[in-house]
């Protein structure tokens, strides 16, 4: 028999799910930059709860694709799904260009930005948690946009630093790449944050 009504927590603790896989995956880049040996095997595990992110994520988008009616408007559920599921591609990337591009060591500024990314992606797993009641979430989102303008700042000056014509141009060329993605990947917490916002806003 066809469900048209949904039992509405089956999504909600799909993407509880989900949030608590991309914090997974940001402790483990955090883990990664601060104990950084055997990176190999740590990128590896990453991409393995990168991959449990992907089965979520495809998860909820069938389940949206057969669900008659969902407990919030189906394009919030796509963009929600989508934009956890983007933090976490990006972090296993990132974690991928240590080994790829043969980072020799975390800078300070690195290790600082990613710790602002895991917590960033704890702020994110709070407000998923209280999704269905939508209270208090606005806590959590003023909290990752703060988080967001703390690594813009770091960087903006990391990379008026690197630029300054006193770094081999290799180094140049790798830390770009990596400050880029980092940067990249805290505007997708943003993202989120302004997603659930914007929930609230529509359901209030």
């Amino acid at each position: 028999m066809l469900r048209l009504f949904p039992r509405e927590e089956d999504f909600f603790e799909l993407f509880k799910r989900q949030a608590a896989t991309v914090h997974q995956g940001c402790e483990l880049l955090a883990y990664m930059v601060r104990d950084y040996k055997d990176i190999e095997q740590k990128a590896k595990v990453l991409r393995e709860v990168e991959h449990q992110g992907d089965q979520i994520t495809h998860e909820i988008f069938e389940r949206l694709n057969r669900t008659f009616i969902t407990p919030l408007e189906r394009e919030d559920i796509h963009a929600l799904a989508g934009r956890l599921d983007d933090v976490l591609d990006s972090v296993e990337a990132i974690a991928n260009r240590f080994v790829l591009l043969r980072i020799a060591r975390p800078t300070a500024q690195c290790i600082a930005m990613v710790d602002i990314i895991d917590k960033a992606a704890d702020e994110i797993v709070k407000a998923v948690d209280r999704l269905k009641d939508l209270k208090t979430l606005m806590t959590f989102t003023i909290e990752i946009n703060r988080l967001e303008n703390e690594a813009d700042t770091i960087s903006r000056e990391v990379l008026a630093e690197l630029f300054n014509g006193g770094h081999d141009v290799m180094d140049v060329l790798r830390w770009k790449e990596i400050y880029g993605r980092l940067e990249a990947t805290a505007d997708q917490c943003e993202d989120i944050a302004n997603i659930i916002e914007s929930i609230v806003l529509k359901n209030s």
